[in-house]
C-alpha cells in the first residue's frame, strides 16, 4: 500500500529548545493512525507540520509523493485546502454563521459553494435539523460534528484530528468515533492526535511521543 505521508528526520526547534527531534515515520493510504503522548510531548507541533500550518526546522516531509518543504507558502496553502481536512478540539466555528454557513465557508475557500452538498454532509453527521442554528445554539457534540462536516465537505484525502473528543462527554465521543470509523471505511487516511490511551487504541497503528522524541510505533490491527 502506498504512503500518503513520509516524515524523514524531522526536527522542530524553537531557539535552543527542540520540540521534535529526528522524527521519522510513514502513513499508508487509508490508515487510521493515532499519535499519543502527554502534554509537552510534541503532538501539537507535529500536527502543525503535518497540516502545513508550520514548517520543520530540518528534515523532509513528503505529502502524496511531493516534498512540501521545498515549496512556497502559497503552494502549501493550496495543497492544504485541496488535500487535508482539519478537526480541532476547540471547534473554531465562526460564531455569527449558522452550521450550514460554516460548512459552506470551507467550500468557498476551496472552490465553489454548493448548498445541497453542504446540507448533505451535515445530514450525514446527523445534523439535518440544525442547518440554521448558530454555534452558540449547539451542544459541544453538535459543534464538533459541524467541524467534521466542514473537514469533509471538500472530500480531502487526509483528515487530521487534534484532540477531537477532548471537550466531549462519553456519548458524543462515541458518536464522533463512529463517524471516524465510517470515514476510514471509505478509504480516507485519518490521523488522530490524542492523550487518551483508550481513544488511541482504536487506531490501526499508534505512534508515541515523549519530550519531542518518537519512542514507539505499535501495530494495533
Amino acid at each position: 500500500m502506498e504512503n500518503v505521508i513520509s516524515i524523514k528526520g524531522v526536527n522542530k526547534q524553537f531557539g535552543d529548545v527542540f520540540a521534535l527531534k529526528d522524527i521519522t515515520f510513514d502513513v499508508k493510504k487509508g490508515e487510521f493512525l493515532s499519535i499519543m503522548g502527554p502534554s509537552g510531548s510534541g503532538k501539537t507541533t507535529l500536527i502543525n507540520i503535518l497540516s502545513l500550518m508550520d514548517n520543520a526546522t530540518e528534515g523532509v516531509y513528503e505529502l502524496l509523493g511531493q516534498d512540501v518543504t521545498q515549496i512556497s507558502a502559497a503552494e502549501q496553502i493550496k495543497i492544504r485546502r485541496e488535500t487535508i481536512g482539519l478537526i480541532f478540539q476547540q471547534f473554531h466555528l465562526i460564531p455569527y454563521l449558522t452550521a450550514l454557513e460554516n460548512v459552506m465557508l470551507a467550500q468557498y475557500y476551496h472552490s465553489s459553494v454548493d448548498v445541497k452538498d453542504a446540507e448533505a454532509i451535515l445530514d450525514r453527521v446527523g445534523l439535518s435539523h440544525r442547518f440554521s442554528h448558530l454555534p452558540s445554539q449547539l451542544s459541544g457534540g453538535e459543534q464538533q460534528r459541524v467541524c467534521i462536516a466542514r473537514a469533509l465537505i471538500n472530500n480531502p484525502e487526509i483528515l487530521l484530528a487534534d484532540e477531537p473528543t477532548g471537550n466531549l462527554d462519553e456519548k458524543n465521543e462515541s458518536i464522533v468515533l463512529e463517524l471516524f470509523e465510517q470515514i476510514k471505511s471509505e478509504g480516507k487516511t485519518l490521523i488522530l492526535i490524542t492523550h487518551n490511551p483508550e481513544l488511541g487504541q482504536k487506531a490501526d497503528r499508534m505512534i508515541t511521543l515523549s519530550h519531542g522524541n518518537l519512542i514507539g510505533i505499535e501495530n494495533l490491527r
